[in-house]
C-alpha cells in the first residue's frame, strides 16, 4: 500500500500494543514500541533505495527480497533490539522485537492484497504473487485507522478497545474483499469460458467495480465488471515471441525491457515508425485504464535497430488510476 497508510498502521499497531499490561505501564516501552512499529511498518519499502541505481533496478527489486519469506525474521531483531536499547526499554527487548515483527508482516500482507504484488515466497519461488483485492490506497481502511489514532491522541480513555475493534474489523474487511474478488473472478472466468488463472483484476478506489484482463489466447480482452455485468472495453493482441516485429525483437536485450519482462504478466507491444527510426513500447495490460496502459517500457531505435534510449515506469501521477 502507499507509504502514508503503512505509517498510519504503524501508529495503530502501537495503540493496539497498549493492550499488553507491560506496555501500558511503562512509558519507555511505549515509546520503543511506537518507534518499532513505525519503522517496521515501513521497513520492507527500504528497498526504494534501489531508485539510485535507476528505474530498471527499482522495478526488478522493489517488493522483492525485502518482502520475502525470511525478511520479517531479519527486520524484527535488526530494528527491535537497537530501538529497545535506545529508548531505555532493554528489559523488554523481545516485546519490542515481537511488535516489530507484527508491523513488518502486516506491511507484506497488505502489499500481497494489492494488484502490483510481492515476491513474498522467496527463496522458494521468485513468482510475483498478488491477490488483486485492494487498491494501493484504501479509503475505508485509512479512515478507520485514522479515527482510532485520533481518539488515542485525544486521550480517549477506552482507546485500546477501539484499536482492538478496528483490527478485528480490518481482518473481517480483508476477508470480505478477498471473497468478493473470488466471486467476481469466477463470474468473469465463466463468462469467457476459461480457467480463473487466465483472468486478472484491478479493484477501483471505492470498490464498486473491477477492471479486468482476460487472456483469450491470441488476444487480451479488457473491460469492467460492475453491477453484476461484464462490460468489455477492448481487445489487444498479445506480444507472442513468434509474431514479434524486428524492431521489437531488437529491444529484448535492453535493460528496461528485461526488467519489464521480469515483472509483467500480460504483455502487449506496439511498434511505431518515427522520423529517424522506431519507437517500441512494451505495456503491461493488467494496468490498463481508459484504453491507456501507464506501466510500460519504451525504447527508441535508429533505422539500423540500434537502441538510442529507453524508459521504464509509470506514465501517470501517483493519485491517478489505476491505484497500484
Amino acid at each position: 500500500m502507499d507509504t502514508g497508510s503503512h505509517l498510519l498502521f504503524g501508529v495503530t499497531l502501537a495503540g493496539l500494543a497498549m493492550a499488553d499490561p507491560a506496555v501500558a505501564a511503562h512509558p519507555e516501552l511505549q515509546h520503543a514500541v511506537l518507534a518499532a512499529t513505525l519503522l517496521g511498518s515501513h521497513a520492507p519499502d527500504f528497498d526504494s533505495v534501489m531508485r539510485l541505481r535507476g528505474p530498471s533496478a527499482y522495478i526488478r527489486h522493489h517488493r522483492g527480497l525485502t518482502h520475502s519469506l525470511p525478511a520479517p525474521l531479519a527486520w524484527a531483531p535488526l530494528l527491535g533490539f537497537p530501538i529497545a536499547w535506545l529508548c531505555g526499554a532493554g528489559e523488554w527487548s523481545w516485546t519490542v522485537v515481537l511488535w516489530t515483527l507484527f508491523a513488518v508482516c502486516f506491511h507484506i500482507v497488505l502489499d500481497l492484497f494489492n494488484a502490483y504484488g510481492v515476491q513474498c515466497l522467496r527463496p522458494i519461488t521468485r513468482k510475483w504473487l498478488h491477490l488483486d483485492a485492494l487498491p494501493l490506497f484504501d479509503p475505508y481502511l485509512f479512515a478507520g485507522h485514522a479515527a482510532a489514532a485520533l481518539l488515542w491522541l485525544s486521550s480517549y480513555p477506552h482507546a485500546v478497545l477501539v484499536f482492538m475493534l478496528v483490527y478485528a474489523l480490518t481482518a473481517v474487511y480483508l476477508a470480505w474483499r478477498l471473497a468478493v474478488n473470488r466471486v467476481v473472478l469466477r463470474k468473469l472466468a465463466a463468462h469467457y469460458g476459461m480457467d480463473e488463472a487466465n483472468v486478472t483484476m484491478l479493484p477501483t478506489l471505492l470498490g464498486a467495480s473491477w477492471q479486468y484482463v482476460a487472456d483469450l489466447g491470441d488476444e487480451y480482452a479488457t473491460g469492467y465488471f460492475k453491477g453484476g455485468r461484464v462490460d468489455e472495453a477492448a481487445q489487444l493482441p498479445k506480444a507472442k515471441p513468434e509474431s514479434l516485429e524486428e524492431p521489437a525483437k531488437a529491444t529484448m536485450a535492453a535493460a528496461g525491457v528485461r526488467a519489464f519482462h521480469h515483472f509483467s504478466e500480460r504483455v502487449h507491444v506496439k511498434v511505431q515508425e518515427v522520423v529517424d527510426g522506431y519507437l517500441v513500447t512494451w505495456s503491461d495490460v493488467r494496468f490498463w485504464h481508459q484504453r491507456g496502459m501507464p506501466f510500460s517500457a519504451a525504447v527508441t531505435l535508429d533505422r539500423n535497430l540500434n537502441v538510442l534510449s529507453e524508459q521504464i515506469g509509470w506514465n501517470k501521477k501517483s493519485w491517478q488510476p489505476p491505484f497500484v
